[in-house]
């Protein structure tokens, strides 16, 4: 990737990293709740579970506050820090762009494990490199995903980059800048002999752990009545209280996969190589689901980060910061101010 003459990047390696598994069992997702629907929000807590005889894992990532060093940085983009200046934007600190995060799961917002303060992932990452090509100081919040709504309406908060789906209800307060497709994914153990799940009669007799109320069990359980109407073994959906017992069964063998998000299981494949990603969906199936960068309705900020967006898109950087945590299977080609989002209850 060649880098335009105005930007400069620190390239980020992802180091290998010696981690204790009860290190990641400390910011390990207890739940299997997508962000995809108004209700729904992640909950953080529980463990790993893992099962595993070693004591250690080797890591792609690097999970401590110096991975932050490594994110991709540009300069300012002239057209978006003069597009901000025209819409009369004003900063809720000055020179500064505050942006709300939920650290809930890696690889999406989480906090380092050596400090249980600085905020990593995909997210943070992104809106760091907003906040560039915007000529502003990027000011990170975290905050419980319930609470971010009240806090970007009120101005409490420029911004979210929280795992927000674009929703048709949701774009009657705030305004979005697509930088992710909604993705969910099915994991299987890494030995299974399940090498894909693309379609109904993939799951067909199959016991499967879906978080219940999120878009993925909407969709399994379509899947299911679909697979009975065509003669088929149904399937059985399996609900278990946190992650840990989710891959506790599926260690076991006590079910065949997981259906949640995709950023926990590519993460979770790639960390521990006990478990494999052998299909993807979109959240909104059979509609198109993606996720934004939330503003309040209307204050000027969102054509100007769509604009940074499409140039981090345009150059590369966003491949980069993609790839980063191993979710190029959630790109965008293309960042979108306000498109249609999924449909209202």
């Amino acid at each position: 990737m060649n880098t335009p003459p105005n930007q400069t990047r620190t390239a980020g390696t992802r180091s290998a990293a010696k981690i204790a598994l009860a290190s990641l069992a400390a910011i390990a997702l207890a739940g299997l709740t997508a962000c995809s629907t108004a209700s729904s929000s992640a909950v953080p807590g529980g463990s790993d579970g893992s099962s595993s005889d070693s004591a250690t894992a080797e890591s792609p990532f690097d999970l401590s506050s110096a991975n932050a060093e490594g994110r991709p940085r540009i300069d300012p983009i002239p057209e978006a820090v003069a597009a901000l200046e025209a819409s009369g934007f004003e900063p809720i600190q000055e020179g500064k762009l505050t942006i709300a995060h939920s650290a809930y799961e890696p690889p999406l917002g989480f906090l380092a494990e050596d400090d249980n303060r600085t905020l990593l992932g995909i997210e943070p990452d992104i809106a760091q490199l907003v906040a560039d090509g915007l000529g502003l100081e990027y000011t990170p919040e975290n905050v419980a995903w319930a609470d971010w709504p009240l806090g970007v309406e009120s101005g409490k908060y420029d911004a979210v980059i929280s795992n927000v789906t674009v929703t048709e209800e949701r774009k009657d307060l705030f305004d979005f800048a697509t930088h992710r497709d909604d993705v969910v994914a099915f994991a299987v153990k890494a030995d299974s002999d399940i090498d894909s799940i693309t379609e109904a009669k993939d799951v067909s007799g199959l016991k499967v752990v879906v978080g219940s109320g999120t878009n993925q069990e909407k969709i399994l359980l379509g899947w299911f009545e679909e697979n009975e109407k065509n003669g088929l073994p149904p399937g059985e959906p399996v609900y278990y209280e946190d992650n840990a017992a989710s891959q506790l069964a599926l260690a076991s063998g006590r079910v065949d996969a997981i259906f949640g998000p995709n950023p926990t299981a590519a993460f979770a494949a790639a960390l521990t190589g006990e478990s494999k990603v052998v299909g993807t969906v979109n959240g909104g199936f059979p509609a198109n689901a993606q996720i934004g960068v939330a503003t309040a309705k209307g204050n000027g900020l969102i054509d100007a980060v769509g604009i940074v967006l499409n140039e981090l898109i345009e150059t590369g950087v966003y491949d980069e910061a993609l790839e980063r945590w191993d979710l190029q299977d959630e790109a965008v080609s293309e960042s979108l101010v306000n498109p249609p989002g999924l449909p209202r209850p």
